[in-house]
């Protein structure tokens, strides 16, 4: 493997870079190719990361290969006081980490340290690592014959995750892949990098031994490499469906297993008997929390009967209130984009959403600060299919409202979208509340709850267009993703009663 030097902390210009993680250690780029990293608040450039060669990823990969075989040999106790470790570093230094999420994402600080919470509880799930590989013992199946299952590792497996969390779904990841006894390779978004290096960090400190937790950064370059590497034996993914799509079809025609989580257009169905202020305040909360910039976020109210009007009045009163500022601030509720480039394709969706028949009843472009990439909360009434606002995954601080009469109506709407990442119903009504979760085609679904993203302990993942690959991620989903299973059949039998039977073996 070609040595690789360290680089130096930071340039002469100000700039941080940002390098990779080989081998329990950093290692600099040689491929002479940077990607600017913001501060959203500031549109400043604060680092400049490196983008790996072919090269590279076969480094790293090489390196996660030759960890394995001692790794997976580690003992699933000694795996587990490990991640009791890990568990205790987070908890403890998770401040930290939020702060680094706010300056390179921009979401506010308590929605990071949300993020991190959120990360750590897949963490501790894995703590109970010995319960969660226990498998099955059928003694005497035949005379004289045990029947067992056992569970393994695959080898080194890769994660290809998204700007939008880049600590939270990395550990929805690592966690359970590291755990299992597979060494993994990480490919972080170019936008938000820095995270995915504190973690490799506090993983050394905490003991993990060198080569089972690596990080390479990149474009398209780094991300085919990972996807062609022979000795890459599953890949995991989280980002927009066509990339999903080309990840887990690129893949799997080399013969990985792979998981590939993409888009959602998130309905959130307002039911006429609903408690309104409720409905209002989780709308606000779920279209407007982290800009927008979630993969569950609420993109759609559909609103039934008349409900409509004294909803949007409700949801209209609060979007003033929403304070919106730099991350660092903490009376600050809503942050920047993350980038100058998606702030202003979001606004393009306000800008020509009345030319399609919307009704822009609140343009986020007004009034929005200067400095740095912001858009604040917009609302557009009257959004119908065909709509590009209605259409695309918008990924941003913009609330469509839809109107309909009934509520096969309002299923309709969410059924006939190709995407069925998470979806949420507000009601008074028990019997409404269970035939919807019945009727509806969706991963994930909210009663009266409007992020339905699960606990560590299920498995988050949707359907249709949301999810390429038959697993979800975490949660016993994620530790039979990470794992192959192996049947043994055992006999010990006394040599005298052995003999030659060429029949098919039968169980007597």
């Amino acid at each position: 493997m070609t040595e690789l030097a360290t680089p130096p902390v930071e340039e002469h210009t100000g700039v941080t870079r940002i390098s990779h993680w080989i081998g329990g250690r950093t290692v600099a780029g040689t491929s002479g190719r940077t990607s600017p990293v913001y501060n959203p608040a500031t549109g400043r450039q604060t680092g400049a990361l490196d983008l790996a060669t072919v090269e590279e990823v076969d480094a790293a990969v090489q390196t996660a290969k030759q960890a394995f075989e001692s790794w997976r040999s580690v003992s699933l106790a000694k795996r587990a006081e490990l991640f009791f470790n890990i568990r205790e570093l987070v908890h403890a230094r998770r401040e930290e980490v939020a702060k680094i999420l706010t300056s390179e994402h921009g979401k506010v600080l308590s929605d990071a340290m949300g993020e991190v919470t959120r990360g750590l509880e897949v963490i501790e799930f894995c703590c109970g690592l010995p319960t969660l590989l226990k498998s099955d013992f059928s003694e005497q199946a035949s005379s004289g014959i045990d029947v067992y299952s056992i569970r393994q590792p695959l080898g080194v497996v890769a994660g290809i995750t998204p700007f939008n969390f880049p600590v939270m779904v990395p550990m929805w990841m690592w966690a359970p892949a590291i755990a299992c006894g597979n060494t993994f390779v990480l490919k972080p978004s170019e936008k938000d990098p820095s995270a995915s290096i504190w973690t490799a960090e506090l993983l050394k400190e905490a003991g993990l031994p060198d080569g089972v937790f690596n990080v390479v950064h990149g474009d398209k370059v780094a991300v085919d490499a990972v996807l062609e590497h022979p000795d890459v034996a599953a890949v995991s993914f989280v980002g927009s469906t066509p990339i999903a799509r080309y990840v887990y079809e690129t893949a799997t025609s080399r013969g990985k297993r792979c998981q590939a989580l993409g888009g959602a257009k998130n309905h959130m169905i307002v039911l006429p008997d609903a408690d309104v202020d409720m409905a209002a305040d989780a709308a606000v909360s779920a279209a407007y929390g982290s800009a927008g910039e979630r993969c569950m976020a609420v993109s759609q109210v559909v609103a039934v009967g008349n409900v409509a009007e004294p909803l949007i009045d409700a949801i209209k009163e609060r979007i003033p209130k929403v304070k919106v500022g730099d991350g660092m601030d903490p009376s600050s509720e809503m942050g920047p984009l993350v980038t100058k480039e998606h702030r202003d394709k979001v606004a393009a969706y306000v800008a020509g959403a009345n030319a399609e028949g919307g009704n822009v009843l609140v343009d986020g472009r007004d009034g929005a600060p200067e400095d740095g990439f912001f858009l604040k909360p917009s609302l557009i009434d009257n959004v119908k299919p065909g709509m590009k606002a209605y259409e695309d995954e918008i990924f941003g601080p913009v609330l469509g409202v839809t109107r309909v009469g009934t509520y096969e109506e309002a299923v309709r709407l969410v059924n006939d979208n190709p995407y069925g990442n998470g979806t949420a119903i507000f009601t008074r009504d028990g019997g409404a509340a269970r035939q919807f979760q019945f009727d509806v085609q969706a991963g994930m679904v909210g009663i009266n709850v409007p992020i339905p993203v699960p606990v560590a302990y299920y498995s988050f993942g949707g359907w249709k267009a949301s999810l390429f690959g038959d697993r979800h991620i975490y949660g016993p989903e994620g530790i039979d993703f990470y794992t192959r299973g192996k049947v043994v059949t055992s006999r010990w039998p006394d040599p005298a009663t052995s003999s030659v039977d060429l029949g098919f073996p039968q169980t007597r």
